[in-house]
């Protein structure tokens, strides 16, 4: 597994500056470009988890994960600074949040309209499409409210477990 070790000079060179277009196709430039467009400032420790989060794909990640792949990466950052930065990335739309019996969290790189399998007694979530889901009828929300999306979790084991 390939270690990502950063400095400073990975992240912005003084020549270059946050608005340079100089770094295109840089894996750095593109997550500091994806956290402007939704609002957030790109600091180090955004960029520094923002490519460790989007660089691998979609993908299901907990603090905790995304913690231990930022310490083996040599990423100086807190767990506090993980849980910040995953609930302002799922703030600003980067990501959906996915809690599980309110014990276990998941965040969820792929924004698209899906749902999810949940394997019980495992760290495992796999996606559901939205289109192999048939949610025939809605209740009423409440005055004052709309539904803003519906999320299904279909809670799996193994046979014979």
């Amino acid at each position: 597994m390939e270690r990502l070790i950063l400095s400073m000079t990975d992240l912005i060179s003084p020549e270059q500056g946050y608005g340079s277009s100089g770094r295109q196709g840089c894996p750095f430039h593109d997550v500091r470009q994806r956290l402007r467009r939704v609002g957030l400032r790109p600091t180090r420790q955004r960029v520094s988890l923002g490519w460790l989060l989007f660089a691998k794909g979609d993908r299901h990640v907990s603090a905790e994960m995304l913690y231990e792949e930022a310490m083996k990466a040599r990423v100086p950052v807190s767990l506090a600074t993980v849980y910040n930065t995953l609930h302002q990335f799922t703030e600003a739309g980067l990501l959906r949040e996915l809690a599980i019996d309110g014990a276990k969290t998941y965040f969820d790189t792929d924004n698209s309209e899906h749902h999810h399998f949940i394997v019980d007694g495992e760290n495992t979530v796999i996606d559901i499409p939205a289109s192999a889901v048939d949610v025939a009828e809605l209740p009423k929300p409440p005055e004052g409210y709309e539904i803003a999306r519906v999320d299904v979790v279909v809670r799996l084991r193994k046979i014979g477990a």
